[in-house]
C-alpha cells in the first residue's frame, strides 16, 4: 500500500463513496416506488418498470444485495481512509480520518442521495435496477447464505419472512387517494368515485320514496281517473294496487299502453293484462347489492317491503344512479330533490327530504343508522310534533319548522352551521 500515490488512493475513496451514495439512493427509491404505478408501467411494456417489479418480489434478496454492496464499499473506504490518515500524520490522524469519513459518508452518501431518491424514485430506481438484477445472479449463493440466516433470525421472533404485506386499499384510503388525486381527476369525477364508495355504506331507505308519497294506479277507481293519471303521468313506470296501497298487483309500464289509450282500444282487463308482476327489495338492502340485482333481474322498480312484508316505499334504479352522478337535471338550485336553496345562502326542504342528501349539503355529523328523513330526524330531537315556527339546532345548524301536516313535518327552513357562527358574533 505504500507504493501507491496518494493520488490514486484518494481517486478510490471517491469512487466508493460514489458506490455507497449509488447503494444507499437505490435502496430508498426502489422501496419508496409506487407499487400501483409500477404495476401500471410494467403492464405497459415499461422495461425498467418491469425490472424493479421483478426485484421487489422479493424484498429479502433486494434488500440483502444492496447491503452486502453498502457495506461492502463503506467498510473498503473506511479501510482506505485509514491507509491516507497513516501516510499524512500517523496513528495521530486516524481519528480525524474517522469523523471527517463520517460526515462525508453521511452528507454525500447518505442524507444527500436518499432525499434525492426519496423525491424522485422512478428516476433512481429503474436505473438502478438495471445494475442490480445481474449483480443479485452473481453474488446470488452469497445473498442466498444471508437471506437463510437473517430469516432463521426473523423465525425466531415470530416473524415469517414468507408473508407478504397486504397492499390492498381499505375503502377510506382510497377515499384519500381519490381526494388527493387533485388535477389528475377532475372534481365532479372525484364526487362521483366517492359516491360509489359511498354505496356500499347507504341503503334502499336512504333513498326510497315513502309509501305515502308514492303515486300509483288503484284498479277500484274511476275509469276516467285512470285514464287521466295514465295521460298525465310524469313516470314511465306506475305500481298498480286493488283498494289500497297495501294490496299491490304489480308494476305498469306506461308507454306499453299508450297506443292502446291514444286509438280508443284500452280497457281495465287489457290494463291489467299489462302489468308485470312486483318486484320486491327488502328493507335494508345495500345501494351496491341492489344495483347488481336490479341488473341480474332486469328490472328498474323495486317495491321496499319490510320483515313483516309491509309495503314501506318505492326504489328505482335511477334513484341509485343519481346517488353516483346526481339528480338528473340541469338546474344547479333544484339539484336535490326535495331540498330547495334560497337566495338568502338557506335551504327549505320538504319533510320527506333524505337526512343523507343533508349530510352531504351541509355536511352534518349524524350517525348512519338514525333517522332517514328530515321529519323523522326533527321528530327524534324534539319527541314531539312541533308547531310552526318551532326552532331547534341540529348538529348547530339552525332548522326552523314553517309548516306541518297532520303529525308530521312538511317544511322547514335550514341555515349553513358558519351562518349561526355570524348571528352569534353580531349579538357579541
Amino acid at each position: 500500500m505504500n507504493t501507491i500515490p496518494l493520488s490514486v488512493l484518494f481517486s478510490i475513496l471517491a469512487l466508493l463513496i460514489v458506490l455507497s451514495a449509488c447503494f444507499s439512493s437505490s435502496e430508498t427509491a426502489l422501496m419508496t416506488l409506487n407499487r400501483y404505478r409500477l404495476r401500471h408501467l410494467s403492464r405497459d411494456g415499461h422495461r425498467g418498470a418491469m425490472r424493479a417489479e421483478r426485484l421487489l418480489k422479493r424484498p429479502d434478496r433486494l434488500i440483502g444485495i444492496i447491503l452486502l454492496g453498502n457495506n461492502f464499499v463503506n467498510i473498503a473506504a473506511s479501510s482506505v481512509a485509514t491507509i491516507i490518515a497513516l501516510r499524512l500524520g500517523g496513528e495521530g490522524a486516524i481519528a480525524a480520518a474517522t469523523g471527517l469519513l463520517t460526515l462525508t459518508i453521511l452528507i454525500f452518501a447518505e442524507v444527500a442521495p436518499k432525499t434525492m431518491a426519496a423525491l424522485r424514485p422512478e428516476r433512481v430506481a429503474f436505473p438502478a435496477a438495471l445494475i442490480l438484477a445481474p449483480l443479485l445472479r452473481l453474488l446470488y449463493p452469497l445473498v442466498w447464505l444471508i437471506n437463510v440466516l437473517a430469516n432463521t433470525l426473523l423465525r425466531a421472533f415470530g416473524v415469517n419472512p414468507a408473508e407478504s404485506g397486504d397492499s390492498a386499499l381499505s375503502r377510506e384510503e382510497l377515499r384519500t387517494v381519490v381526494n388527493e388525486a387533485g388535477a389528475m381527476i377532475p372534481q365532479r369525477h372525484q364526487r362521483m368515485l366517492i359516491s360509489i364508495l359511498d354505496l356500499d355504506q347507504a341503503t334502499v331507505d336512504d333513498i326510497m320514496v315513502p309509501r305515502n308519497e308514492v303515486i300509483g294506479i288503484d284498479l277500484n277507481d274511476d275509469w276516467s281517473r285512470i285514464h287521466a293519471q295514465i295521460a298525465e303521468s310524469e313516470y314511465t313506470r306506475l305500481p298498480v294496487f286493488e283498494g289500497g296501497i297495501d294490496n299491490i298487483r304489480g308494476v305498469l309500464h306506461v308507454r306499453r299502453v299508450l297506443t292502446a289509450m291514444l286509438g280508443g282500444d284500452l280497457t281495465r282487463e287489457r290494463l291489467v293484462e299489462h302489468i308485470r308482476e312486483p318486484y320486491f327489495v327488502p328493507e335494508g338492502t345495500r345501494l351496491q347489492v341492489q344495483m347488481l340485482k336490479f341488473q341480474a333481474e332486469r328490472r328498474r322498480i323495486g317495491l321496499v317491503v319490510d320483515e313483516y312484508g309491509e309495503f314501506r316505499g318505492l326504489v328505482t334504479l335511477e334513484d341509485i344512479l343519481e346517488e353516483i352522478v346526481g339528480e338528473f337535471t340541469t338546474d344547479p338550485a333544484e339539484s336535490i330533490r326535495d331540498i330547495h336553496l334560497q337566495p338568502d345562502g338557506s335551504y327549505l326542504a320538504e319533510g320527506s327530504a333524505s337526512v343523507r342528501e343533508l349530510k352531504r349539503l351541509l355536511d352534518w355529523e349524524l350517525p348512519a343508522d338514525g333517522p332517514k328523513t328530515l321529519n323523522g330526524l326533527i321528530l327524534e330531537h324534539l319527541e314531539t310534533i312541533p308547531e310552526p315556527g318551532t326552532s331547534l339546532l341540529i348538529d348547530h345548524h339552525p332548522v326552523t319548522v314553517l309548516q306541518t301536516e297532520e303529525n308530521r313535518v312538511k317544511v322547514a327552513k335550514l341555515e349553513r352551521r358558519v351562518q349561526l357562527r355570524k348571528t352569534l358574533n353580531s349579538n357579541d
